[in-house]
């Protein structure tokens, strides 16, 4: 008797249920939390990367989530069968962590992840950090409904963030793959797992919801979707609005935004058809970091936080010398005037599941993406080797008037994106097998100018508007255009021996064929250790990165699983900067890397045990859990050899970019929930991660001493809670997040000692109607409800002495009141 997966799901609902609870134990059922995780496999129809859990529905009813128990209200639409660990929130578990939150701060409670960035929502991209099993935001990969969104490194030259993508309450769910993402994943970037969004779908009967926050710093988020219902045959549609302003807390910069997105549907017996659109245009005040090292580059007092002197020009004209000089007592330290992030996109996908048959389904997507993005700084013109740069460009000259008298300059980062691509997939259930074959193509065309421009002292310049947009630059510095083509075909198998058996195996191949022209180059003797940047040709094959996994369902409780995946990371195509070899000083380095440097390559193995059993032991009512431990030999590691040390010089020059040894990684990660009650709930996710450097390396004739020293940046030790109460219409949680020692450099001898925050979440689901609306709800969110202080996000950039800081920010707090009508 043949066995599939379809089969599966109907035969034993109640294991798929047990088994999706127990791997959701990274927040699975917190109570008010309403557990709506659940585990990331591949489904009856297709791969982790374009098939994620189907997401709850749009909107439930207050009185049905109120009357609930916990385990009630866990939904699942997936088959427990992933060899890998991997974990999924609906989008109601995200906007509970902070209405509005992005898919990447909702993964910050889930085992083994350490992810910071400056604002309570997750949006701000220039500080954002993000650590999974050591490996840091760019060695992930990160999909939206299955369209690549590139490494996600600040200033990115494949793809956007998240948030950018799709309106953070449109999310239908968020899954992290911690140790190695599905075969089918479009990503070049994804050497230590994935994260994979996926938006939700039209409801099926019409409405229009709303959401409104206003907080702390003048905050205001407002929401609105609309949905059409079911019309015609099987079509359903939405379109959703929101507006953000909030204050940064340290200064008088504004994070601005406006984001529009819709999506069509079209289901029937043939298959279903999916167009989505989104429109993203955000402003983002930067922060600028705090230097940490020499007396002399540290400056005499450590400042807490380098808030930006605008708008008080006034002040920022007293602040500079006669010649346009901080204070020497600032050292590294000194003040800036402003600087942002302005980003504009344009991200849509058209996508057909054709169920040929009852056991195959064929599904082609096509997607295109435009980014329009610029960073700018204003700073003083006499700080971090400007003085050396401007006088190439102006000889002789006074810089101070050549720059507006001001004693600041503006200078501008600009990017564009132009990216299309498909994937196509067949997906053919064959007696006890599930085939699944594949390829990823994409085109992208992106570009890269470097521009300065004065700073009138009697017409200072706004940071929220682009200074070309009314000004001539004074030097455009370099300008760099890439063109970058990406193959990745995949095949795979799951074989299910038993009911209680499944084995998994398949490979893929990734191939890379990038070049890159300089149409304008920097002027010799502008920029330290650059005579010309680089133009030329590197292709990269990576013919055989094979996976193999099982699971085995040992009770109906408890399942055993295991995978072993070889991974790579494609070199960037970034331009000039970067690990990218386009940023390399000289035509003859570049040569030399084409020639001598390998992409970096990861084998991940795993094994876990996922759990879940109801039992009277006192007020325990019931545990889910999940044990896994893993092994990471990462080969090839590359590392940027800076000529700077100053981290945070806003000149930079040209980097040594060299293949420099291994690192070693071993880790556990245990998390569960106790439930005690219907009411009631503890979860808590204990990790613990030693990722190991195996070599030194040289900077020049130094031998840099690395072996044996721990990667820094990422922490050895991580726990989180959440306790979660619920009961009737009332729901509240409390958060703590511990966050242990972190290295600062790579030779370890600098750190950043351990913290602890608390956060807090409660809510009111309003019976009954208001008028016209129901389903109405207010809640209130608490960030660092303890006003804890100190450093919060290490950069690390240096072998050894020095290191750059984020400060943790104030307590916070956001109301929120929501509806539909």
């Amino acid at each position: 008797m043949s066995y599939c997966p379809s089969a599966r799901i109907t035969v034993r609902p109640y294991r798929v249920r047990l088994l999706v609870a127990a791997i959701a134990a990274t927040l699975a059922s917190h109570g008010a939390m309403a557990a709506d995780v659940t585990t990331s496999s591949s489904t009856v129809t297709g791969s982790e990367a374009n098939t994620a859990p189907a997401p709850a529905a749009p909107q439930d009813s207050p009185a049905s989530s109120a009357s609930a128990s916990p385990k009630d209200l866990d939904s699942v639409v997936v088959s427990a069968k992933s060899t890998r660990s991997a974990v999924s929130l609906t989008g109601k578990e995200i906007q509970k962590i902070q209405p509005g939150a992005s898919p990447l701060k909702a993964i910050q409670t889930l085992p083994g992840v350490l992810y910071l960035t400056a604002d309570p929502w997750g949006n701000n991209e220039q500080n954002t950090q993000l650590f999974v099993h050591g490996f840091s935001t760019q060695q992930l990969g990160y999909t939206m409904d299955g369209v690549p969104l590139g490494d996600q490194q600040y200033g990115n030259y494949n793809g956007l963030s998240p948030q950018r993508a799709v309106i953070s309450e449109d999310v239908g769910s968020v899954t992290l793959a911690s140790g190695a993402g599905d075969l089918s994943t479009a990503s070049t970037s994804n050497l230590g797992g994935t994260v994979t969004t996926v938006s939700s779908d039209p409801s099926k009967t019409s409405g229009l919801k709303f959401a409104q926050t206003f907080g702390s710093y003048s905050t205001t988020r407002s929401y609105l979707r609309y949905d059409t219902g079911e019309f015609g045959n099987g079509n359903s549609a939405y379109a959703s609005f929101v507006n953000q302003d909030q204050r940064a807390w340290d200064f008088a910069g504004h994070q601005r935004g406006v984001q529009a997105d819709g999506k069509f549907v079209h289901d029937d017996s043939n298959g279903k058809f999916t167009f989505f659109a989104d429109y993203s245009d955000k402003v983002e005040p930067n922060e600028d970091s705090v230097y940490h090292g020499t007396a002399a580059g540290q400056g005499t007092v450590l400042p807490y936080t380098r808030a930006f002197t605008y708008p008080n020009f006034p002040y920022a004209l007293a602040y500079l010398g006669a010649n346009g000089a901080p204070p020497a007592s600032a050292g590294n330290n000194y003040r800036n005037y402003y600087s942002d992030a302005q980003r504009t996109d344009y991200l849509t996908y058209a996508k057909y599941d054709w169920k040929i048959s009852d056991g195959v389904t064929w599904s082609n997507q096509v997607y295109f993406h435009h980014n329009d993005g610029v960073g700018v700084v204003a700073g003083p013109i006499q700080v971090a080797g400007l003085p050396a740069l401007f006088s190439v460009y102006y000889p002789g000259q006074n810089l101070k008037q050549v720059f507006g008298n001001s004693g600041y300059a503006t200078r501008t980062t600009e990017y564009q994106i132009n990216r299309t691509g498909f994937l196509s997939s067949v997906d053919w259930v064959a007696g006890n097998n599930q085939l699944d074959a594949g390829i990823w193509y994409e085109l992208n065309r992106s570009g890269q100018y470097r521009r300065w421009y004065a700073l009138d002292v009697n017409d200072p310049t706004s940071p929220y508007q682009r200074p070309n947009d009314d000004l001539t630059p004074l030097i455009t510095q370099y300008n760099v255009e890439n063109r970058t083509q990406v193959v990745q075909p995949y095949v795979s198998d799951q074989w299910f021996i038993t009911p209680e058996i499944t084995l998994s195996a398949g490979f893929k191949s990734s191939f890379q064929f990038a070049t890159g022209r300089v149409p304008t180059q920097p002027l010799p003797g502008s920029t330290v250790g650059v005579t010309q940047l680089p133009a030329g040709t590197i292709d990269t094959r990576q013919k055989f990165l094979p996976q193999i996994g099982a699971t085995w369902d040992i009770t109906a409780q408890d399942q055993l699983f295991a995978n072993v995946q070889k991974n790579t990371r494609q070199f960037i195509t970034y331009g000039a900067g970067g690990l990218s070899p386009w940023s390399l000083g000289s035509q003859a380095a570049f040569n030399q890397f084409k020639q001598t440097v390998s992409p970096e390559t990861a084998w991940t193995e795993e094994l876990g045990l996922r759990t879940q059993h109801d039992f009277n032991l006192g007020p325990v009512s019931g545990i889910d859990g999940q044990v896994s431990v893993y092994h990471v030999d990462f080969s090839n590691r590359l590392l940027s050899i800076s000529p700077t040390p100053v981290i945070s010089s806003i000149v930079g020059g040209a980097p040594i970019i060299a293949n420099v040894g291994s690192v070693t990684t071993n880790g556990v990660d245990i998390a569960g929930t106790l439930h005690f009650g219907d009411h009631l709930s503890f979860y808590d996710a204990l990790s613990y991660n030693q990722s190991q450097y195996n070599d030194n390396y040289l900077s020049g004739t130094t031998v840099v001493p690395t072996s044996g020293k721990n990667v820094p940046g990422s922490p050895e030790w991580l726990n989180k809670f959440i306790f979660s109460a619920n009961y009737g219409a009332i729901s509240g949680q409390l958060v703590g997040d511990y966050v242990g020692k972190v290295y600062a450099t790579y030779t370890n001898d600098l750190s950043v000692p351990s913290y602890f925050l608390l956060s807090a979440q409660a809510s009111y689901a309003i019976p009954g109607t208001l008028g016209i609306l129901h389903d109405a709800k207010i809640s209130l969110n608490v960030s660092n409800l303890l006003q804890k202080k100190g450093a919060y996000e290490v950069v690390v950039g240096a072998a050894s002495g020095t290191y750059n800081t984020y400060p943790i920010a104030p307590r916070q707090f956001f109301v929120t009141f929501s509806a539909s009508l």
